[in-house]
């Protein structure tokens, strides 16, 4: 029986050793020795070394432990590089693994934080379904429904109510009965905000921010957050950044600016472009700034026009973004949003 247990645990720290060797010599000389260069220049994994490094991938990070049958291996919680068998084996590898984690970590959120969005986080107007523009002045909401309007569909709802005859304004969207009075509209928003429409309590949230009701706001705000509004993300950063209703906080601001900005907020994404230039990390602020423009927003051009002229974008990249910016411009407009500008700002005047 003795033989028999002295056999387990030679066999244990074998496969031990032989993980933390293979880890070793897999990561640390796989840009070295186990590399061959081929005529092109270009460096190719040698097979070997890639089941080498695949072997290791598949025992635990600490112990060794092989995942075969029932011994699955969980990732590490932050990072994609390691594997453990247990919890155990996370915290008893923490010492040795956090350097490497917090870089990997770093790693992946840029990844995330400096993807390009498909649209806006307005998205697309759900009458003409053609983008919406980030600017407050070329879009509505209805309290009825929640849904954001382009001026040029609310302008063509109202020719068509007047070539009909009828009196009663309407929401363009849901055909609801407009609110006469303020109160209507709050009453509307309330009814909303029960059911848990993240705008509608993103808007109440607002409501208390331009009453003075700070700490309101951040409860409203902090809700609609947790029902994934992306436009509250960005106010919530606001009250951090300002300590107002809460403890002034730098981190949980810019967390929440970026929360926003990957969700396709192109105020937030410009005011992470500040943060960024304002520490001197260039790189970062001109990504942050084409990443803007890319969505229609014109402050990031300036800005860029201002990094061009230091030196610190190329002027290809500076062109790709004017192009890309016009582009997010063109796509914004159509004959009836033009004639809605006419109609509101008659004078030319935003």
């Amino acid at each position: 029986m003795y033989d028999a247990v002295l056999r387990v645990n030679e066999d244990k720290a074998m496969c031990m050793l032989i993980a933390i060797l293979l880890g070793f010599f897999g990561v640390l000389l796989v840009r070295r020795s186990l590399l061959g260069r081929h005529g092109g220049g270009d460096y190719v994994i040698d097979k070997t070394c890639a089941d080498n490094i695949q072997a290791a991938a598949n025992c635990c990070a600490s112990c060794g432990t092989a995942e075969v049958d029932e011994i699955k291996l969980a990732k590490c919680d932050d990072c994609d590089l390691v594997r453990y068998c247990s919890d155990k084996c996370q915290q008893d590898h923490r010492m040795q693994h956090e350097l490497m984690c917090k870089e990997r970590a770093a790693e992946l959120r840029d990844e995330i934080l400096f993807r390009q969005p498909e649209s806006t986080h307005l998205g697309d107007c759900p009458i003409c379904l053609l983008p919406l523009s980030p600017s407050t002045k070329d879009y509505l909401f209805g309290t009825c429904c929640s849904k954001i309007i382009c001026r040029g569909c609310d302008l063509a709802n109202k020719l068509l109510r007047e070539r009909e005859g009828q009196l009663r304004e309407t929401c363009p969207f849901c055909r609801h009965p407009q609110p006469k009075t303020p109160e209507e509209q709050d009453k509307n928003i309330m009814k909303r905000a029960a059911a848990n429409d993240a705008f509608a309590i993103r808007q109440m949230g607002m409501k208390c921010y331009r009453e003075g009701d700070y700490e309101g706001s951040f409860k409203y705000l902090s809700r609609a957050v947790e029902l994934g509004d992306v436009g509250a993300h960005h106010f919530l950063g606001a009250l951090y950044l300002e300590g107002k209703g809460v403890k002034k906080d730098y981190g949980k601001a810019f967390y929440c600016y970026e929360r926003a900005a990957i969700g396709g907020h192109p105020r937030a994404r410009y005011n992470l472009g500040l943060d960024e230039g304002i520490n001197e990390r260039y790189d970062r602020a001109v990504k942050h700034f084409i990443i803007a423009a890319t969505l229609g927003n014109d402050d990031s051009i300036q800005r860029l026009k201002h990094c061009y002229t230091i030196g610190k974008v190329s002027k290809a990249d500076f062109a790709a973004a004017l192009r890309a910016h016009q582009a997010a411009v063109d796509a914004m407009k159509s004959p009836q949003r033009e004639a809605a500008k006419e109609v509101n700002y008659p004078d030319g005047k935003w």
